[in-house]
């Protein structure tokens, strides 16, 4: 029998099959080949399931069309998959209360990028924003839009967005994402009331939310329309990108580094850099490159 895993509690996973919702454990040791992970066995997963007594029980993992990952937050040596078999990965995010870093967002899209996974990035919080916040949004949007990202303005306070946040999902897989008090949960429950996930408030000293979603889930809000809510990320980690490679995970450098004099090229002192001319010409965004760099020498920027 064949399922689909619906959630993740540690040893036990719900798994639809048969049009019924199943508890399921994994016999053995369940491993993707070549990559150490924290959980064998990743919600989106298609599975194959055996009964045992009353229970069912997972004997072998579908092969992947894809999966997102990154660095296990205790296990350094090893990665935790946030989620598999996705139609596209979205980031939640906000300017303020509390403030997600660009080193954090450019992260998360290298990170979705290096397994060919579309990306949204929805700005929550619209109603929070001052002028120059307002400003300094746009100009973020117009960064990522150009390189292919799209972009989402929200504020589920002043219903503000919230046909284009449910347009963008429709008929997908959709991996979200973003820390702990940007409003996930929140923007979920205006697409299904009925869900009621839980919210949490935001601790005013250091404006950093509180964790409410505990396991990964995927949810069915309609007919081939699912979401995958996963915890809040307090770090992401980048999982064996070679140095060589990471450029190519940057859409604007993969394009003008074919221009560089070296093949090889990293961008940082190499002469007749064409990466490095376009950046001084502004032609590729000063922030973006940063947080390139930053990824290069691995130098967290994970707030």
């Amino acid at each position: 029998m064949k399922g689909l895993v619906l959630k993740s509690t540690g040893s036990w996973y719900e798994v639809l099959a048969n049009d019924r919702r199943y508890q399921a454990r994994t016999r053995g040791k369940l491993r993707l080949k070549g990559i150490k992970t924290t959980n064998p066995v990743a919600v989106g997963d298609y599975v194959e399931l055996e009964e045992e007594g009353e229970n069912l029980v997972i004997t072998a993992i579908v092969p992947r069309e894809n999966y997102i990952i990154r660095k296990s937050v205790h296990k350094k040596e090893e990665s935790h998959i946030l989620a598999a078999n996705v139609d596209q990965a979205m980031l939640i995010v906000t300017l303020r209360f509390p403030k997600t870093s660009l080193g954090f967002i450019d992260r998360f899209l290298v990170t979705a990028e290096s397994f060919r996974i579309p990306q949204v990035l929805v700005f929550n919080k619209q109603d929070l924003l001052n002028p120059d916040e307002i400003k300094k949004q746009a100009d973020l949007t117009d960064i990522y839009s150009d390189i292919g990202v799209k972009c989402i303005l929200s504020s589920a306070k002043q219903d503000h967005g919230l046909d284009d946040f449910k347009n963008a999902l429709q008929g997908k897989k959709t991996l979200i994402a973003g820390h702990s008090g940007v409003g996930k949960s929140t923007l979920i429950n205006t697409l299904s009331p009925d869900l009621n996930l839980r919210t949490g408030e935001i601790s005013g000293s250091i404006e950093k939310g509180k964790h409410t979603t505990t396991f990964a889930e995927m949810i069915m809000l309609e007919n081939n329309t699912f979401i995958i809510d996963t915890p809040g990320i307090k770090e992401l980690g980048l999982s064996d990108i070679p140095p060589a490679e990471l450029s190519d995970y940057f859409p604007e450098l993969r394009e003008i580094s074919r221009n560089c004099k070296f093949n090889n090229c990293l961008h940082t002192n190499e002469p007749k850099c064409a990466v490095k001319s376009a950046v001084e010409s502004g032609e590729i965004a000063e922030s973006r490159f940063n947080s390139y760099l930053s990824m290069l020498d691995d130098q967290d920027n994970r707030r």
